[in-house]
């Protein structure tokens, strides 16, 4: 039987902050207030958004040059021999690539007979897919033929020989198959349910084919809702010619990532990594992340050249291809590798929500919500699978940044959510390689992908609510001391009491409801193990090492969090 439970906060005088650690870690808000310039950022955004951009391709490499810039205007020198150069550094690697680059310059499709086109990329700049050939001079015009999706699998090449072929379905997924039986290019559409095609009738999200070679590619179309109603209404009245005029680049060329540095003064070899991937052609995504992720490294610049703020350890901030050159960062160097203690991701981190339809969040690393997703918990229509308990990663990371953010929202209305892990950005390589690592986002939105995600969804204060909270963590963390570090651990106690709070309110009606109660305890056991094994990990915050009280203060945290757990479990059954 289920009696109410009354659970005070145990041992309250765990989460009171010392007044010393509260002071310095307040204090760096009114700082990066007053020094974030958010007018900075949506400048190096204006200038991202408007190329595209894939690694080695001018876009991309203009982009990294921009940040440069912006990286020397602030005070960092250009690496000699290393980053112990000096306290504000930076260097561009250069790698030779696999593929080629590829680039779009222009394209149309009109529909024989019909004077308006179907498509521009002027009106549509996510109209060819990646890695689309040229079409030779002029154009050409070819046959339509219409393969229903069930039949893309077994396309005959007597039907399509010569023509262009045309289904509902992501064009990467036909284009091979149908340029071996001799299409000579492919038309998909394909748009996802949240991006409201209905509604938003002309938004096309950018996707790719299938490189080969130089001179056996062809050309791959994607369609708006519109453009693909308006060939199928063609079709439905008889045969149809398309002309197709495409010109696009394809050449050797090399891929950058640009590091920059802020040096710390007494453990540099331990980081705080933020990246943020150039590729992709939005403003949200990610010129938004390029942009906020610079002003961040001119913001620190300013602050340790002006002795405001002095980090004890080194703040990396990295720009590049996503995943890719996170990854790279860390399995490049296993000595490096070793000293990076925290990777946080910017990502669509600008959307004006109003007109996203989006909301900020923090992907959190793999905590139970992964397995267990209820009450405030929910996944984005992103989506992602059911973790085990095995792939739990405990750690104090997702509590302390989602903190810091909500710090910041407190003051000015900023609506701070959280999102149980999902994976896809990059943050991915930091869990893989076991170092803490989150993900700062924005999701669902209608115009994720789509050529739709434009300079004017952009908000310039939600880049600087972001980029305060990300900066806010990585000083707390950076430069922690003893007092700094008693009063996390109380903060993350309180938190520990609040989540299986609501846990026990959640099971203790699932089992009103005829779930099992041993199911239902084992929620609770789990998420009290996740804490105390999160908070056991907050022996590394202090820079000068762990500390008498730092243990003891520990100790007493992962207590109360136990006793609670004890009392639930015991009302529970």
């Amino acid at each position: 039987m289920i009696k109410p439970l009354l659970i005070t906060l145990l041992a309250l005088s765990a989460s009171v902050a010392n007044a010393q650690s509260s002071h310095t870690i307040d204090g760096y808000y009114p700082l990066l207030r007053s020094t974030f310039i958010e007018a900075n950022t949506y400048k190096t955004v204006a200038f991202v958004e408007k190329r595209w951009r894939l690694p080695g391709n001018t876009g991309f490499n203009e982009s990294i040059y921009e940040v440069e810039k912006t990286l020397q205007q602030a005070g960092y020198k250009k690496e000699a021999t290393g980053e112990a150069d000096g306290p504000l550094t930076y260097r561009i690697e250069t790698r030779e690539m696999q593929r080629p680059a590829w680039e779009p310059v222009n394209a149309m499709v009109t529909i024989e007979g019909e004077q308006k086109p179907l498509l521009t990329f002027t009106n549509n700049r996510n109209m060819l897919a990646i890695y689309s050939a040229s079409t030779p001079p002029g154009g050409i015009t070819a046959e339509v033929i219409f393969v229903d999706r069930a039949d893309l699998k077994n396309i005959d090449s007597k039907k399509i020989k010569g023509k262009i072929v045309f289904a509902e379905a992501n064009v990467g997924m036909f284009y091979s198959s149908a340029v071996k039986n001799g299409a000579i290019g492919a038309i998909g559409y394909s748009m996802p349910a949240y991006t409201q095609p209905e509604k938003n009738v002309n938004s096309i999200q950018f996707g790719g084919i299938r490189y080969q070679d130089s001179l056996s590619q062809k050309f791959g179309i994607l369609l708006s809702y519109a453009a693909k109603e308006r060939l199928k209404a063609a079709l439905q009245k008889g045969p149809v010619k398309v002309h197709v005029d495409v010109e696009a680049q394809i050449y050797p060329s090399k891929e950058l990532t640009i590091i920059a540095n802020a040096r710390g003064s007494v453990k540099p070899d331990e980081r705080f990594v933020f990246s943020a991937h150039v590729q992709e052609p939005g403003a949200n995504d990610n010129a938004t992340g390029v942009g906020t992720l610079a002003e961040m490294a001119r913001v620190t610049a300013t602050l340790i050249t002006q002795k405001k703020f002095s980090p004890k350890r080194t703040i990396t901030f990295l720009w590049g291809d996503e995943i890719v050159s996170t990854g790279r960062y860390i399995t490049a160097d296993t000595l490096r590798a070793k000293g990076i203690k925290w990777g946080l991701s910017l990502d669509m981190v600008g959307e004006d929500v109003s007109k996203t339809g989006g909301s900020f969040l923090i992907e959190k690393m793999p905590d139970p919500s992964a397995i267990w997703t209820r009450g405030k918990d929910k996944h984005t229509e992103w989506g992602g699978r059911a973790l085990q308990e095995s792939d739990l990663f405990p750690h104090y990371f997702n509590d302390l940044t989602l903190n810091r953010c909500m710090q910041q929202g407190r003051d000015n209305g900023w609506v701070v959510k959280s999102n149980p892990f999902e994976g896809g950005s990059d943050h991915t390589p930091f869990l893989q390689a076991k170092i803490p690592g989150l993900l700062m986002w924005h999701f669902t939105d209608v115009f994720y992908h789509t050529d739709a995600d434009r300079l004017n969804m952009v908000s310039a204060q939600e880049m600087k609510n972001v980029g305060i909270s990300a900066l806010a963590t990585a000083y707390t963390l950076t430069a922690a001391d003893e007092p700094t570090t008693l009063m996390l651990i109380g903060e993350l106690q309180k938190n520990a009491t609040d989540r299986i709070n609501d846990e026990y309110a959640l099971s203790a009606q699932a089992i009103k409801e005829g779930l099992s109660a041993d199911a239902e305890t084992h929620k609770i056991d789990v998420w009290a193990k996740w804490y105390t094994d999160a908070l056991s990990k907050m022996t590394d915050i202090n820079v000068d090492g762990s500390t008498a009280p730092i243990n003891n203060r520990i100790a007493n945290a992962k207590q109360a969090v136990v006793d609670l757990k004890l009392k639930i479990d015991a009302d529970l059954k």
